[in-house]
């Protein structure tokens, strides 16, 4: 005998139904809709830093707003001196060029694209948002040679000869956040060589916090000498292995999300003399054992941050991670 609701208890079932596909529908568009950003956002982890005559990381905050269109405007506009906030609207096609001090570089529109790089080399105070790097000359983003205060948000890293994001010679204070890396093998370098002690120690304290290592092989980072390099709540799929800490370095992983990653992080890598690794709070799914070693300074000594819990990291990162994610609404001049 079928049974038939009564006309309130139809009414009823037919209420929750609509709450639920308006709050499902609600989830939806919040994580498809880009988020407002401004040109006053302020990075966390090491870029927030307040060190070495410079207070946290503003780019070219308070210089007049430009927009570049064409790799000759994009490098005049780069080379300048003083504060400058550059706008990149389309794709524009370089050789890696270099980027002064105090400069923040965001794309705009539809899938604003750089193929070609940046090379941040003894200057401070960069901030690039926002943008598809692809197919650059050497790195995607090279930081060397002492820059500091550099911070790297929602951006798109992919198909570049040498390194996607590679840090080295004594950079300091550095957040890379937000961003996915994708078709490549030697992902994210943080110190040069095993022989660069001497100029290193000491240096090159970083962050990468909610990106989303997609495949790509190795170094997610690939760390040496840092004085702490804090890996947070990245999403890891389908790498050869995670994060490596080598020659003495000092590299806390905590939040982290490891999908089918058979070395989520190694201590030593290839000829390189072990560092010191801590792992905790982190999920491996159908990953291997995480390799760890020594003791690591506390990132809440020097900076503020929020872990999330690392079983929702994928959910937070691919919904948030990559060009398009944000938005800015800004004029030019």
């Amino acid at each position: 005998m079928k049974s038939r609701l009564s006309p309130p208890n139809r009414l009823a079932v037919l209420t929750a139904a609509l709450i639920v596909l308006a709050s499902f529908s609600s989830s939806c568009v919040r994580l498809q809709t880009p988020v407002a950003a401004t040109l006053s956002d302020v990075p966390v982890g090491w870029a927030s830093v307040d060190a070495l005559g410079q207070n946290g990381t503003t780019g070219g905050a308070g210089g007049p707003v430009v927009t570049a269109k064409t790799a000759d405007e994009l490098k005049d506009y780069m080379s300048r001196t003083g504060p400058y906030v550059i706008l990149v609207s389309g794709t524009i096609s370089t050789a890696q060029h270099s980027v002064k001090s105090d400069k923040t570089i965001v794309g705009v529109g539809p899938n604003p694209t750089i193929i070609g790089g940046f090379r941040i080399q003894r200057e401070h105070n960069v901030v690039i948002r926002n943008l598809i790097v692809t197919r650059s000359s050497y790195d995607g983003v090279t930081i060397e040679y002492g820059a500091h205060h550099v911070w790297v948000d929602h951006c798109d890293f992919s198909e570049c000869p040498d390194g996607l994001l590679d840090m080295t010679h004594a950079s300091d204070y550095v957040t890379v956040s937000w961003n996915r890396f994708r078709n490549h093998n030697k992902t994210c370098l943080l110190g040069q060589a095993d022989d660069n002690a001497r100029e290193d120690v000491g240096h090159l304290t970083a962050t990468y916090h909610h990106n989303w290592f997609d495949g790509t092989t190795q170094r997610h980072p690939r760390v040496r000498f840092s004085r702490l390099c804090h890996v947070f709540n990245n999403y890891y799929v389908g790498n050869r292995y995670g994060v490596a800490s080598t020659c003495d370095a000092k590299v806390l992983v905590e939040g982290c999300y490891f999908k089918n990653v058979p070395g989520p992080t190694h201590v030593g890598e290839g000829r390189s003399p072990d560092g010191d690794l801590v792992a905790r709070d982190n999920v491996y799914k159908n990953s291997g054992e995480p390799e760890t070693r020594g003791s690591v300074p506390e990132p809440s000594a020097f900076y503020a941050y929020t872990l999330d819990p690392a079983a929702r990291v994928p959910e937070i990162v691919k919904a948030g991670a990559g060009v398009g994610k944000i938005r800015f609404e800004v004029d030019s001049q």
